[in-house]
C-alpha cells in the first residue's frame, strides 16, 4: 500500500526517487488507472485479470473516441456497474460490466464470459443510446486495446495465416518475428472475414514459454494491430476497421467479439491444441448436447453436357435415380448435397441464364421438379441419409423474384449486376427468415448450405450516410447472426455449411454456428493444394472439409479432414471402381475421429506449397493414446525419406506403429518417437499412412 502521508513538497532528488519507486511498485499505467498485467497462467489468475481490468476506477481493455476525446481520459468518471449473470453454458461464468455517461446518455455494455475449463475469456461490447437525442460521434472503437507483459525478456513471434482467395497458399501459416516499435496490421481484403489478406485467428508467442491465441468474431472488415513495445510487452488492438457514427435515440449496436486463450508450455502447439479443443467445447454446433459430427457428403453433379451447368439439367427423376444408384452399389454418403441451380429460371436453355444469374429466385423450378424437392429428400431419407441444399440469399440478380417484389430491400451499386439483400432491414430479415425456414421444412432439408460470392464492403460504404459510417456493415452482420440463430432455433438438428467462394467467411461467430464443408474454390481436385489447406487450417479449426475426387491413396488422403465431399461419379465409364469407393468410405469413417483431436505439423510451413517438398502431419488422441501420421512425397521431392519428431506421447510408454501401406508393424518408445523416426516413400508422388497406439504394459 502506498502511504498517503508523503509530503507534497520535498527536495527534488528525494521526490524523483519516490516517484520512481511508485512507478516500479505499481506500474506507470496503474498509476493512471490502466492495468498492464502478466499473462494469466491459471484459471485463478484469469479471474484476477478480469477483476483488475473490469473494475470501478480502472480503464477497461477496450477503447474508443467519443466527441473527439479518447475514452481513457474520461471513462473512469462514468458510472460503473458490475453484475454476475446466470450462464446458460456449462463451465462458464458470465458477467455484465456497464459504463454509463449520464450527460449524453451513452451506455457501453460489456458482456464477458470466462471459461473455467480453459484459460480463456471473451467479450463483446454494445453501445446504446439511452437518451432522446443523437449522441456525439463514436469512432476508432477498439474492442480490445491492451498490453500484455511476458514473464521473460526476448523476441515475440506472431503466428498467423493468410485468408482464402482460391490459391494453393490459402490459409498459409506465417511466422513473423516481431521488432520493437513495428506493428503488424492484419485485415481481410473486403467485407468477408477470412478473404485473402486476413485470417481472424492468430497466436502471439511471447518469451517465457507462454502466449495468447486471439480470435475475432466479426463476419465483416475487422482489423488487428499487434506490436511489441519493449522486451517484455506486446500490445493488441482489434475491432471493426471503419466506424464513425452517431447513435440515434434508443439505438444500440454491437462490436466484434474478442476471444483470448492464454497458454503456457515449451511448444506453441500446446496453445493451438488447447484452442482446437476450446472451439469444439464452446464454439461448435451442438446437437443433443454434443458437438456435431459433420458429414461425408455425396454430390449430384457429374458434368452434364453443354450447355448444362451445375445442376441446371438435374430433374426429380434423375436425382431420385442417383440416390437409388448410390444405394444399389452400397456407397451411400451421409448427406446428399444439392448445389446451385435447382431454383426457378435455371435450366439447360442458356437464354434463361445460369445458376448465378437467377439467385433471388428462391422457389423450386417446377419444370424439372414438379413436386418440389421433397421427393428427392424423401428418397435420401429412405436410405438413412440426409439432404442438403445450396442457397445464396444475400446476393440478388436483376429481374429475379426478390428484385421484382422487394426492390426496396436491396442495396444496389452502380455498374454492378449483383444486388445485396439488406439483412440490416428488419422487415427484410423477417421475410427472408420465414421464406428460407419454410423451404427447409416443406422440402425436407436437413443441412443448409449458404454461399456468398461477392464483396459486400462497397455496398455497405455506398449505403452509409454522413455521420453514420459503418452502420450498414454493423446491421448486416447483426442480421446475419440473427438469421442463422433463428434457423438453428427452429430446427435444432440443422447443420449449416458456411461457404463464401470457399472459406472466405471464417471467424469465431460463424464457427460457432457453422462449418466450411467446401473450404476453398481453389482448383478442383488438385491434391497438393488440398494438403496445404489442411495443414494451415488445422492450427485453429478442427472442423473443415473439401472434396475427394479419386480413390487413389494420394488423392484420397489429400482431402481428408473432419468432413469431406465424395465427388465420385457412379453413372458411367469414368466412374471409379465400386469396391474402391466402398473401401474409401470405410477408410474415411475410421479416420475422421482423429481430426477432432490434437494436431502437430511434422514438416515446415515455409515453402510447403512447392511440388518438390514433403508435407506431413500428426493427429494425436491423448485420451485414447493413439494417433495417425499422414505424409506426402510430392512429385518433385528428391529425398525418399524424412525424419519426423512426434509430439504428445508418453516418453516411457511403448507404442506399436503400423505402416499401413507396407503392412509393417514396429514397436518404439514414446521417447524414441519424439526424438525422431524415419519414414520412407520410394515412389513419387505418393503418400504414407502410419497409425499407432500405446501398448498396455503387463506387470
Amino acid at each position: 500500500m502506498i502511504s498517503s502521508n508523503i509530503p507534497l513538497f520535498q527536495p527534488l532528488g528525494r521526490k524523483i526517487r519516490l516517484i520512481t519507486l511508485l512507478l516500479i511498485v505499481v506500474g506507470l499505467d496503474f498509476a493512471f488507472g490502466k492495468s498492464v498485467n502478466p499473462i494469466p497462467d491459471s484459471t485463478i489468475a484469469l479471474k484476477q485479470w478480469l477483476n483488475q481490468n473490469f473494475a470501478k476506477g480502472r480503464i477497461p481493455p477496450f477503447s474508443f473516441v467519443y466527441n473527439g476525446k479518447k475514452s481513457e481520459d474520461f471513462i473512469r468518471q462514468w458510472q460503473f456497474k458490475s453484475e454476475k449473470l446466470n450462464s446458460s453454458e456449462p463451465n462458464t461464468d458470465e458477467f455484465l460490466y456497464t459504463y454509463s455517461d449520464i450527460q449524453s446518455g451513452l451506455c457501453i455494455k460489456c458482456t464477458v464470459t470466462c471459461f473455467n475449463d480453459f484459460q480463456s475469456v471473451e467479450w463483446v461490447l454494445k453501445f446504446a443510446n439511452a437518451s432522446d437525442k443523437n449522441t456525439p460521434i463514436i469512432e476508432k472503437v477498439a474492442a480490445i486495446d491492451y498490453s500484455f507483459v511476458s514473464e521473460g525478456n526476448g523476441s515475440f513471434i506472431l503466428h498467423h495465416n493468410r485468408g482464402s482467395d482460391a490459391q494453393r497458399n490459402d490459409f498459409q501459416p506465417i511466422d513473423e518475428k516481431m521488432k520493437i516499435g513495428k506493428s503488424i496490421y492484419m485485415t481481410p481484403t473486403g467485407g468477408r472475414s477470412s478473404d485473402n489478406t486476413g485470417f481472424p485467428f492468430f497466436n502471439i508467442e511471447t518469451p517465457g514459454q507462454q502466449g495468447i491465441i486471439a480470435a475475432i468474431g466479426w463476419t465483416g472488415k475487422w482489423y488487428a494491430d499487434v506490436m511489441q513495445t519493449d522486451d517484455k510487452t506486446v500490445s493488441l488492438k482489434s475491432g471493426m476497421e471503419k466506424m464513425q457514427l452517431s447513435l440515434k435515440p434508443l439505438e444500440e449496436i454491437r462490436t466484434p467479439k474478442i476471444c483470448l486463450l492464454f497458454w503456457k508450455g515449451a511448444d506453441r502447439m500446446i496453445g493451438h491444441n488447447q484452442f482446437r479443443q476450446f472451439v469444439l467445447a464452446h464454439h461448435s454446433r451442438k446437437v443433443n448436447g454434443k458437438y456435431a459430427e459433420y458429414p461425408l457428403s455425396g454430390s449430384f453433379d457429374y458434368g452434364d453436357p453443354e450447355p448444362c451447368g451445375e445442376y441446371n439439367c438435374l430433374t426429380e427423376e434423375f436425382a431420385v435415380a442417383l440416390v437409388k444408384r448410390y444405394q444399389q452399389f452400397r456407397v451411400l454418403p451421409e448427406v446428399f448435397w444439392l448445389d446451385a441451380g435447382w431454383y426457378t429460371g435455371c435450366g439447360w436453355d442458356k437464354a434463361k441464364g445460369g445458376w448465378w444469374q437467377n439467385v433471388g429466385n428462391w422457389t423450386v423450378d417446377k419444370e424439372r421438379f414438379p413436386n418440389g424437392l421433397k421427393p428427392v429428400s424423401d428418397a435420401a431419407h429412405k436410405t438413412g441419409a440426409k439432404f442438403m441444399v445450396w442457397f445464396e440469399p444475400e446476393r440478388v440478380s436483376p429481374g429475379s423474384m426478390i428484385d421484382k417484389e422487394h426492390s426496396e430491400w436491396l442495396i444496389k451499386l452502380k455498374g454492378n449486376d449483383n444486388f445485396l439483400f439488406d439483412l440490416g432491414n428488419k422487415d427484410a430479415l423477417a421475410w427472408l427468415t420465414k421464406l428460407i425456414g419454410d423451404l427447409i421444412q416443406s422440402e425436407g432439408i436437413d443441412n443448409y448450405r449458404q454461399d456468398f460470392n461477392f464483396d459486400p464492403m462497397p455496398y455497405w460504404e455506398a449505403n452509409d450516410k454522413p455521420g453514420r459510417i459503418g452502420i450498414s456493415e454493423i446491421r448486416h452482420i447483426e442480421g446475419l447472426y440473427a438469421f442463422w440463430d433463428a434457423l438453428l432455433t427452429r430446427f435444432p438438428n440443422l447443420l449449416i455449411d458456411n461457404c463464401a467462394s470457399g472459406g472466405r467467411r471464417l471467424d469465431l461467430e460463424t464457427t460457432s454456428r457453422s462449418a466450411p464443408l467446401w473450404r476453398t474454390d481453389y482448383q478442383y481436385g488438385e491434391p497438393n493444394g488440398y494438403q496445404c489447406h489442411t495443414y494451415g487450417l488445422n492450427f485453429y479449426l478442427p472442423i473443415h472439409g473439401t472434396a475427394i475426387y479419386k480413390t487413389d491413396s494420394y488423392t484420397f488422403r489429400s482431402g481428408l479432414g473432419a468432413t469431406a465431399v465424395m465427388n465420385w461419379e457412379v453413372t458411367g465409364k469414368a466412374s471409379e471402381p465400386i469396391p474402391a469407393l466402398q473401401k474409401r468410405i470405410q477408410d474415411f469413417k475410421s479416420l475422421r475421429p482423429y481430426f477432432y483431436s490434437d494436431y502437430y505439423p511434422l514438416t515446415e510451413s515455409r515453402n510447403n506449397t512447392g511440388d518438390n517438398v514433403w508435407l506431413a502431419y500428426q493427429m494425436n488422441r491423448p485420451v485414447q493414446k493413439d494417433g495417425i501420421i499422414i505424409a506426402f512425397r510430392r512429385g518433385g521431392a528428391n529425398s525418399e525419406s524424412i525424419n519426423v519428431k512426434l509430439s504428445g506421447l508418453e516418453s516411457d510408454a511403448t507404442y506399436e506403429l503400423f505402416f499401413e501401406d507396407y503392412g509393417l508393424r514396429v514397436q518404439k518408445t514414446g521417447r524414441e518417437m519424439m526424438e525422431g523416426i524415419e519414414i520412407s516413400i520410394p515412389q513419387k508422388p505418393a503418400s504414407l499412412l502410419v497409425s499407432y497406439h500405446q501398448l498396455v504394459s503387463v506387470k
